[in-house]
């Protein structure tokens, strides 16, 4: 215990803190795990594409389609927890009081935030292993365990970047809008970048913007992973790193100012 002004204030000790971070984490990720809305349609989307356009159709393209759309599609279904995850529910919670009583819980400050971002890891990760089994076991798709453990790690760390933008976009739109605005951030920078169709068959206006957008970059890692990438691994690295940094400074400042 330590006295302020002659008033007690309890301290918690390591074990406790860790314990409220863990217990957090544990919170969020059943929360969200038991929700069809929220998880259904994360995991149905990417999966059900990559049967249509990976399996079903891919080999009338290219032999290497399936591996292909297997980085792109990882890379758009690990894109919406964090943007849904984070987004939406932060604005929600704003508005309902919900961010206001966890911060009057006597539970570390950041404890909050890390339990959406363990949820946001834990959902990528199962969207990455889901197309992972697709792609071995029903696409054909033959990639060495080195490969299959660098896409993995690689999309379940690139949910990141967008659990930062998602973040922010929570900080800047009210509850009832966020889903919309949400989906006009998320499907617009799937198709700018080259997510849904190849950026090679785009205008070339389109084609020379797409480095401004998270999802280009963490695609083209997500191509390297599996064997189809065109180097700069490390630029690209540095740029989702630059994304998570700016977005979370600014999303930062304005849950400061306006909570």
């Amino acid at each position: 215990m330590t006295t302020i002004d002659s008033v007690a204030t309890p301290v918690m000790t390591t074990t406790q803190v860790i314990n409220a971070y863990m217990q957090e984490a544990r919170a969020e990720c059943l929360r969200y795990l038991r929700n069809p809305g929220f998880l259904l349609p994360t995991l149905l989307f990417p999966s059900v594409f990559y049967l249509m356009f990976g399996i079903f159709l891919a080999h009338a393209n290219s032999a290497d389609a399936p591996r292909y759309l297997l980085a792109s599609y990882g890379t758009f279904g690990v894109m919406a927890p964090g943007l849904f995850g984070f987004g939406v529910s932060l604005a929600l919670e704003r508005d309902t009081g919900l961010l206001t009583l966890k911060r009057a819980l006597p539970m570390p400050p950041g404890a909050y935030l890390l339990g959406k971002m363990c949820m946001a890891l834990l959902v990528a990760a199962i969207v990455a292993v889901l197309l992972l089994c697709m792609a071995i076991f029903l696409a054909g798709v033959h990639l060495p365990a080195s490969r299959i453990g660098a896409f993995f790690v690689v999309e379940v760390l690139g949910v990141l970047p967008f659990v930062a933008l998602g973040l922010l976009l929570g900080t800047l739109v009210k509850g009832q809008g966020a889903p919309g605005i949400v989906n006009l951030v998320y499907l617009p920078m799937a198709f700018l970048s080259g997510l849904w169709f190849p950026l090679s068959v785009m205008p070339s206006f389109l084609q020379s913007i797409a480095p401004i957008w998270p999802a280009y970059h963490l695609d083209q890692l997500a191509l390297s992973a599996v064997g189809l990438g065109q180097g700069r691994e490390g630029m690209h690295v540095a740029a989702l790193l630059g994304y998570t940094v700016v977005f979370v400074t600014i999303a930062a400042r304005r849950l400061r100012r306006y909570g």
